[in-house]
């Protein structure tokens, strides 16, 4: 089978791009033809001045990128599209180009930013669906996507056309919901519930299990929000400062994290920085078990997958696709989100009760193994691209729109953004 992959990669790499280059291995490793289409937001930094407006028409259609993936299809001419990310240089312009060929399209819903321009349905410290329950207009008013009234009006007006031009439900044959929380939240936004599938992120290759002795507590992830990082310390001062944390990662916040851990005298929480992923697992194999507290709706965050890979059993928030993925009491414990009482007494547990966190361990390994292995990925993902060159392109809904001149498109957009 030959498979157009489209990837727009972002400034700072993150798990999205991660699993598009693990599946692309693995396609291309079972003797599949890949033809990767790609671009990187890093481009939009040679935008500047009145050229922004430029870049955000082109976020809501671009033609060049149009142009060049409806070259590389008639050159090609691949059996799928699977689409990862069209944000931001390439666009969404890109679908009605394989609906034309006659190439039906998968896509992967990696986050929400179908449903919400913050991609995360995270606002101010907490979750929040206003843009699910109303409009997507609902983030401009508060500027959700980078603080910014004006960039926030670019997505949501992206968002907006191609809903109403019904570019997603008329030209994909079946999106990827990563966990079965994610499908409800895309079904309740509109999209056909009859052509989601779950299909969950893997870990490749197998780390294998860590040693039966493990004597520290993990925490691997962006610093960002600060939230969260908060809720950890202070359940780290409930707890006297007894359990060892190391904290692997980074971001714009980490000097400010590092000073507060020093002001609150946390002498057991040592700052790693961000490391390559294999010293990351081998830090996640000895650890008795890893701390996820995030405080909005994760998609599928590929920390649990490795922490299962591992042998290590996962305490987080009982949220979202976590509450999902991570089995209360089997594979590790629930917390309430934000509540570091309710952390400090999970931790305790797991702490004071090591021969229960290598049983939880066990469970989560086995968890793995039946799930989260490339093996199992590829026979998921394979069935879903042929069903989706069984199903064919799908019957239109409505009557294709021309689309907006640019100069109309910047029209809306500051517009939007006065508003």
């Amino acid at each position: 089978m030959k498979i157009a992959l489209v990837h727009n990669t972002y400034q700072q790499t993150g798990g999205e791009d991660r699993v598009f280059e693990q599946e692309r291995r693995m396609l291309e490793g079972a003797g599949q033809r890949v033809v990767p289409f790609t671009r990187s937001n890093s481009a939009a930094d040679a935008y500047s001045g009145v050229r922004r407006l430029e870049l955000a028409a082109a976020t809501v259609w671009g033609r060049r990128s149009r142009s060049e993936f409806k070259q590389l299809l008639a050159r090609e001419k691949p059996d799928v599209a699977h689409v990862h990310n069209t944000f931001m240089m390439i666009s969404p312009s890109i679908y009605s180009v394989c609906r034309e060929a006659g190439i039906p399209v998968v896509q992967t819903l990696h986050n929400f930013r179908f449903l919400c321009p913050a991609a995360n349905f995270y606002r101010h410290g907490k979750v929040c669906e206003e843009c699910l329950e109303h409009t997507v207009w609902r983030g401009v008013r508060h500027g959700c996507y980078r603080n910014s009234r004006m960039a926030t009006a670019t997505v949501a007006l992206m968002l907006e056309y191609h809903h109403r031009r019904k570019t997603w439900t008329d030209s994909v044959s079946y999106f990827i919901a990563l966990s079965e929380f994610a499908r409800g939240r895309f079904i309740a936004g509109g999209l056909p519930a009859e052509r989601i599938v779950v299909k969950p992120n893997f870990v490749d290759p197998d780390p294998g299990p860590g040693p039966e002795e493990r004597n520290y507590a993990v925490f691997v992830g962006r610093f960002s929000p600060v939230e969260r990082m908060h809720t950890v310390f202070s359940a780290w001062e409930r707890l006297n400062n007894r359990i060892p944390l190391l904290i692997v990662g980074g971001g714009p916040e980490r000097a400010e994290m590092e000073a507060e851990a020093e002001r609150r005298n946390l002498s057991a929480v040592r700052f790693l920085g961000v490391l390559p992923n294999p010293q990351t697992i081998a830090i996640i194999q000895a650890a008795r078990f890893l701390i996820l507290p995030s405080e909005w709706y994760e998609n599928f965050p590929v920390t649990i997958a490795e922490a299962f890979a591992c042998e290590t059993p996962v305490i987080c928030s009982a949220l979202g696709s976590m509450k999902e993925i991570v089995t209360d009491g089997v594979t590790g414990l629930h917390f309430t989100a934000g509540d570091p009482v309710s952390l400090a007494e999970k931790v305790a547990l797991a702490w004071d009760s090591p021969w229960r966190m290598r049983e939880m361990g066990a469970a989560a390994r086995g968890e793995y193994l039946s799930r989260y292995t490339a093996e199992q990925n590829y026979l998921q993902l394979m069935g879903i691209y042929h069903e989706a060159g069984r199903l064919g392109v799908p019957a239109r809904s409505v009557t294709e729109l021309t689309p907006r001149p640019a100069a109309s498109i910047l029209y809306g957009i500051a517009g939007a953004a006065r508003g």
